[in-house]
């Protein structure tokens, strides 16, 4: 295995150091780790991994009341097959089938290798690994350890790249994906990162700029999804994302519209799915200052059952579903958006206290809500009674965080927030993008539909890396490009980089306030406000010419404090959110201009649509009194056959808009394949081929 002690070279008249690896990981969460893992499995060695941050991440930080891994069934008597639950997958939408199939066929692989390695999963005495049914679920597929699944995985994948001796490089931001031109099409050659545990140094000093350079054949990025997006998010605090990075390298995004929302509590960042609902706390808002406090579903939900109910199906519906929102538990998310984003109010959970009445009346629940609370021995006094009978562990965790609350004594503060990305960067069903030689894998990648199983997000990031390690160790095992093409590949990327870094700091220098904190919270702040669960072509609209304006001018106008470590970090960081907002805003308003409707997680506004109902069933009482930006059709499945993508190119003249150029395109969606499954065939195939062909 060649080393991974980078060398010094001229490139562009710079030295710079440039270390050289036949593959490179980028990220180190659940995805990242188990392709450098599989790779190292399948004979291929020289491989690093590069990270911002080994330590942070969504599946090391991130998680929820019982974090779901979906996998086939693997106990019981049910039916299950590879086709079934890939055409379970392929229900959800805009989802194209040959990834189904992968997803479903590798599935049982990738539990089992995660089972192997020592997350323990729960089997019966048998070893039948037990399941049970979640969202978008027709079978028992669903499994989990508890609230820390992901971290689980992470922590047991990360054990044996550790064994392996797979170098990681940390404290890397990814800068800029470098590629050359071919017959074919781009292909990556390299990688640029800014080292962050080093300083720009001092004007006139004659020290190395902190920069890396990796001269590879092939790129996984297992960056997550582009956290970075939102201001209002229930990602942990250090996950970002780097998807910018890929659409300047020109992937394309496939289904990057379509995200998941859900309750989530702020100050910790946690999802309040499963138990936290199910025991019925009371929803409290209030003034900035935490005065003037109001129950205030009472609003809209008059009737004490329903209201009851309606909190109750958010434990198993948590996400936000539009469809839901009709005349169902999604009407809960949309009065707190209501509360949080219209009224400019705060939200709370408060678990000291019943909703509308001090006590419970069980005779007021739905049949579901009160046999399920009997059962478990929770139809009990308070909230958090409940809480403590139905999910101990549910009510500690939040003693264990930072900040600390005790949801015996306070309320919790939560809102709706950005928690996945379905969409993302295009793959095929290797995973590799349009761009030869780079994967994206994890929630990097646009893998799902519109609507997805709860838990399949980690399967498809265990699948996803088994695929692009495969077919990396078969196809991509050659040499990178010599030295001197990847010099002049590598050389304007590195000049750009310089220019943006040189030109911001100069301009703090020269006494211009660092931009880079305030735009980092005003691109969050403007596409949490214009672009999250409620969305318009006028508020698309409004985001997006913003949006394109500090594109456009970034170069010019930010200003970067070079003594500052984090600033000139941010000054990539932020350059890459921005282009990814564009990407995602711009998709936004093509889908709109293509008549798109409301579905998923997302409601599009529209005049000509309906409020929400204050009845339920076929036949809703009436429309309730909700602002208008609530009222919507749904798209009833009209374009879930067609997949929309987009790709984003530079500026080619001065006279073209400085923020790049958006193009969309629509295709038909691949079917699940219908392969020849005669055994002699396959097998002939496979020992002339092997699995990739």
């Amino acid at each position: 295995m060649p080393s991974p002690e980078p060398e010094s070279v001229t490139i562009g008249g710079r030295e710079v150091p440039v270390v050289t690896a036949n593959t490179v990981v980028v990220g180190t969460g659940s995805a990242g780790f188990c392709a450098a893992e599989r790779l190292w499995e399948l004979g291929q060695h020289d491989v690093v991994m590069v990270t911002d941050k080994v330590g942070a991440g969504a599946s090391r930080n991130a998680g929820s009341d019982k974090q779901t891994y979906y996998k086939l069934t693997l106990s019981g008597a049910d039916g299950d097959s590879v086709h079934e639950m890939a055409q379970t997958l392929f229900a959800g939408g805009a989802m194209d089938g040959d990834t189904a199939l992968a997803e479903a066929a590798v599935s049982a692989r990738a539990f089992l290798h995660l089972c192997d390695l020592g997350v323990p999963f729960p089997q019966n005495r048998y070893g039948e690994f037990v399941g049970y049914k979640t969202d978008h679920d027709p079978r028992r597929r669903a499994t989990s350890v508890g609230p820390y699944t992901s971290r689980s995985m992470v922590e047991h994948l990360e054990t044996r790249v550790a064994a392996n001796g797979t170098p990681i490089f940390d404290q890397c931001r990814v800068v800029d994906v470098i590629t050359r031109g071919g017959a074919e099409g781009p292909e990556v050659v390299g990688v640029l990162v800014l080292r962050t545990d080093l300083r720009l140094p001092e004007p006139g000093q004659d020290a190395p700029l902190p920069f890396l350079l990796f001269r590879c054949t092939s790129v996984v990025l297992a960056t997550g999804g582009p956290a970075g997006l939102y201001g209002t998010r229930v990602f942990p605090n250090g996950q970002w994302g780097a998807s910018g990075a890929g659409y300047r390298a020109g992937v394309r995004g496939k289904n990057v519209t379509e995200w998941q929302f859900g309750l989530a509590s702020t100050h910790p960042r946690w999802n309040v799915s499963g138990s936290y609902m199910q025991v019925m706390p009371r929803f409290v808002s209030t003034d900035a200052d935490g005065g003037d406090e109001r129950e205030f579903l009472t609003e809209a939900i008059d009737d004490y059952g329903r209201l009851l109910s309606l909190v109750f199906l958010k434990g198993y519906q948590w996400p936000f579903d539009v469809r839901k929102a009709v005349d169902g538990s999604s009407l809960v998310d949309l009065l707190v958006y209501r509360e949080t984003v219209l009224r400019g109010r705060r939200v709370f959970l408060d678990f000291r206290r019943n909703p509308v009445h001090s006590d419970l009346d069980p005779a007021a629940l739905s049949p579901e809500a009160r046999d399920y609370l009997e059962r478990a021995g929770a139809l009990v006094g308070t909230p958090i009674e409940r809480l403590q009978q139905l999910n101990r562990p549910a009510y500690e965790f939040y003693l264990e965080r930072n900040p600390r609350v005790d949801l015996a004594t306070e309320m919790l503060e939560v809102d709706v927030c950005a928690q996945h990305n379905n969409g993302g960067l295009v793959v095929d069903a290797w995973w590799q993008s349009n761009v030869a030689g780079f994967f994206p894998v994890g929630e990097a990648a646009g893998a799902h539909g519109v609507y997805r199983p709860g838990g399949a997000a980690l399967n498809s990031g265990q699948v996803g890396a088994t695929r692009a390690a495969q077919f990396i160790a078969a196809r991509r095992r050659g040499e990178p490009v010599d030295m001197a093409e990847f010099a002049g590949a590598a050389a304007p990327v590195l000049h750009d980089a310089v220019d943006l870094v040189t030109g911001a700091t100069g301009r703090a220098a020269a006494g211009a306030p660092d931009t880079t904190g305030d735009l980092l919270r005003g691109v969050g702040e403007l596409m949490s406000a214009k672009a999250g669960p409620v969305r318009s072509a006028r508020s698309i609209a409004e985001a997006l010419a913003q949006v394109r304006a500090w594109l456009a001018g970034y170069r010019e106008s930010v200003s970067a404090d070079g003594r500052s470590r984090r600033a000139v970090d941010r000054t990539f960081l932020v350059r890459d959110i921005l282009t990814t907002a564009y990407v995602y805003l711009s998709a936004m308003a093509d889908y709109v201009d293509r008549g798109g409707r409301s579905r998923g997680s997302v409601l599009y506004t529209d005049a000509g649509g309906g409020l929400p109902c204050a009845g339920h069933g076929p036949r809703p009482e009436r429309e309730l009194d909700l602002p208008e930006v609530f009222r919507f059709s749904l798209d009833g499945g009209a374009l879930d056959d067609q997949v929309q993508e987009v790709a984003w190119r530079p500026p080619a003249r001065e006279s073209e808009d400085p923020a790049g150029q958006v193009t969309s395109t629509w295709r038909a969606r691949r079917p699940i394949p219908a392969e020849d499954d005669f055994f002699e065939n396959v097998w002939r195939e496979y020992r002339e081929h092997g699995a990739v062909h």
